[in-house]
């Protein structure tokens, strides 16, 4: 018998922490999307892309979240330090990670909907080992989602400061990111501001 090689495990990791400052200060986690606040949409739409486990950072009232949200089967990790910017989630978020075995973390925003499980799933067709990384491009343009196998963690959470994220990480390691075209599939808008609302259902 030929050893079947085991299928990687690429956890789903969701930023869902901010507050909403542009939104008159609504978190965007609780935004409503048909029926439902929007990190639920995006837990879904990570797990229907193919990742698992799936991890959620929450901040900006996340009691509420909590509360108002099923996240049932999600591994919820609370920032205490969102007002930071998105570093510090991204942070949390993969020092919850360490240690899980997971072999990859693809990174999710929950302010951008039009972005599904298609894309989500083609990212993640896009591991190929542990030291990879792979992201969502918009017409050639790198976007989210963004796939970090498990070996970069820690020098990505070392960068992640500000609003910047892994965006200095990814600048500086541009030539190894192998882009996936998703702009047949999805919008990479996000929902920063009370005119961006229209894109809710």
């Amino acid at each position: 018998m030929t050893p079947t090689t085991p299928t990687p495990e690429v956890a789903g990791l969701l930023l869902a922490a901010g507050g909403g400052r542009r939104l008159g200060g609504r978190p965007k986690a609780l935004l409503e999307h048909h029926g439902r606040p929007l990190v639920e949409h995006a837990v879904r739409v990570l797990r229907d892309g193919g990742c698992g486990p799936v991890h959620v950072v929450l901040g900006a009232a996340a009691e509420e979240v909590r509360a108002r949200a099923d996240l049932s089967g999600c591994t919820v990790t609370v920032n205490p330090g969102w007002t930071e910017g998105m570093g510090s989630s991204l942070r949390a978020g993969l020092g919850a990670l360490a240690g899980t075995g997971s072999d990859a973390a693809l990174v999710l925003l929950v302010d951008q909907p039009g972005i599904g499980a298609d894309a989500v799933a083609r990212v993640r067709s896009a591991y190929r080992s542990r030291t990879g990384l792979a992201a969502a491009a918009y017409d050639g343009e790198r976007g989210h989602p963004v796939l970090f196998g498990a070996v970069l963690w820690a020098d990505i959470a070392a960068g992640a400061v500000g609003d910047q994220g892994a965006r200095a990480y990814l600048r500086a390691h541009r030539d190894a990111i192998t882009l996936v075209e998703c702009s047949d599939v999805a919008q990479a808008y996000d929902i920063d501001t009370v005119e961006d609302l229209k894109h809710l259902g």
